[in-house]
C-alpha cells in the first residue's frame, strides 16, 4: 500500500491497472497495489491524460470541471480574471472549478459581420490576427461595403473589422477631397482649320459615391472624356481669331457644357482652365509678323500725329510773328542765346564798324 497527500487547490484521479477508475479532493489517501494517482493543481490548466469522454463519464469529476465545446464554424476567447489568455478552435477544452476565474466568449466565425460584443482592442490583438480582417477608411475619404459580392452600405471614415473566412468582402473607396484633372496635348482644329495644340486642367469633387462607383465604371476616364469633348466643340466651332477675341469664354462654356453630364457621374465641377494654347511653327511666325506690322501702323500713326502737331505749332508762331515784330525779334534773340550758351570765347579783331553791327543785333532799335 502507498500513501498519497492531496492538498488544498489539488485534485487526484486515480487510475487502477492503467484505466481510470474515480476522482479525490483533498486529503490523505492509502493507494491499493496496481493502483496510481495522478495529482492535478486547479490552478493550473488541465490537460486530460485519456480520453475525455472516459473522465466525463464519471459525474463526481464532471462535477469539478467545466467544459467548453468549440463547434467547427466558431472561435472561444478564453479569458483568466478578465484578460485574454488564448484563442479556442474547435474542439473540447476542460477547465478546473477553481479559484480562478474563467470567462468565455463564443463567436461565429461562418459570417462576415462580428456581431458579438467584442471591444475593438481585442479585434487588434495579435491572438485574433488570423481570425479578423481589417480596413481602414481614411478621414478624407468615403467607402462601399460590397460583402459576397452584394453593395451592403455606405462607410465613413474609420476603422472596420470583419471575421476572416471564406466569404469575400470588398471596400471600394473615394478621396472625397478636391481633386485635379490635367486634360493635357489636345490637338484640335479651329473652323479655318487652323490646327492648335491645348493645355487645361480642371477640378472636382465626388458628391455621390454611390453614382460613382456602382452606377458608373471607371467615372474618372469618362470625366476626362466629357472635358475633351466640350474642348472640342467650342474650339472647332470658332475660327482662330474668334477664338482669340472669345478665349475669356470659354471656361464658362466648358462648366456649363459638362456640369450637367459630371452630376449622373457623382462629380461636381468646381474649376477648369486653359493652361497653354500653343501654335504650331508656321502659325507662329504669321503671328509674329502681324504684330510686328501692326505696332509699325501704330508707330506710324503716332509719329504724323507728333509731326502734325508740331507743324501747327510752327504755323501758329510764324503768323504771331508776322503781326508782332517785337515778338519775332524776341524769337531771333532766344536763337542768339541759345548760341551763346555753346560759346565760350568771343575774339573781336577790327574797328568800331563790328562794335556797331553787333550792337544793332541785340540792341533793339527804337
Amino acid at each position: 500500500m502507498k500513501r498519497v497527500l492531496v492538498n488544498a487547490y489539488q485534485v487526484g484521479l486515480v487510475f487502477k491497472r492503467g484505466v481510470y477508475h474515480h476522482a479525490v479532493k483533498a486529503g490523505r489517501y492509502w493507494l491499493m497495489p496496481g493502483e496510481k494517482m495522478e495529482v492535478y493543481d486547479t490552478t493550473k490548466p488541465f490537460y486530460a491524460p485519456c480520453e475525455l469522454n472516459i473522465l466525463l463519464a464519471d459525474a463526481a469529476l464532471t462535477g469539478l470541471l467545466h467544459v467548453v465545446e468549440v463547434a467547427d464554424t466558431e472561435i472561444v476567447l478564453q479569458y483568466e480574471n478578465g484578460l485574454l489568455k488564448q484563442v479556442l478552435t474547435a474542439g473540447r477544452y476542460p477547465y478546473w472549478e477553481s479559484v480562478i476565474r474563467y470567462t468565455f466568449v463564443r463567436a461565429d466565425i461562418s459570417k462576415a459581420d462580428i456581431t458579438e460584443d467584442i471591444d475593438r482592442a481585442t479585434l487588434s490583438h495579435k491572438m485574433l490576427a488570423p481570425y479578423v480582417r481589417s480596413y481602414v477608411v481614411e478621414n478624407h475619404e468615403m467607402a462601399l461595403l460590397f460583402v459576397d459580392g452584394k453593395y451592403v452600405q455606405v462607410l465613413p471614415g474609420g476603422v472596420y473589422y470583419w471575421w476572416k473566412n471564406n466569404i469575400p468582402v470588398y471596400v471600394g473607396k473615394v478621396d472625397i477631397r478636391q481633386l485635379q484633372v490635367e486634360i493635357n496635348g489636345q490637338e484640335i482644329l479651329t473652323r479655318d482649320k487652323a490646327a492648335l495644340r491645348i493645355n487645361a486642367w480642371a477640378q472636382y469633387k465626388v458628391a455621390d459615391i454611390e453614382k460613382a462607383l456602382l452606377q458608373n465604371k471607371d467615372y474618372e476616364r469618362q470625366l476626362y472624356i466629357l472635358f475633351q469633348l466640350a474642348l472640342r466643340e467650342y474650339i472647332a466651332g470658332l475660327g482662330f481669331d474668334e477664338l482669340l477675341e472669345k478665349k475669356d469664354t470659354l471656361s464658362p462654356y466648358i462648366l456649363e457644357a459638362v456640369s450637367v453630364a459630371a452630376a449622373q457621374l457623382g462629380v461636381t465641377i468646381t474649376g477648369f482652365g486653359i493652361r497653354d494654347i500653343i501654335l504650331p511653327g508656321e502659325m507662329k511666325e504669321i503671328m509674329n509678323q502681324v504684330l510686328i506690322a501692326e505696332k509699325k501702323a501704330q508707330s506710324n500713326i503716332i509719329m504724323r500725329r507728333e509731326e502734325t502737331a508740331s507743324t501747327r505749332s510752327l504755323l501758329n508762331t510764324a503768323k504771331l510773328m508776322e503781326d508782332n515784330p517785337m515778338l519775332f525779334k524776341l524769337k531771333e534773340m532766344e536763337y542768339v542765346e541759345k548760341i551763346a550758351e555753346k560759346i565760350t570765347n568771343i575774339s573781336v579783331n577790327g574797328n568800331g564798324v563790328l562794335i556797331d553791327q553787333l550792337r544793332q543785333i541785340f540792341v533793339p532799335q527804337k
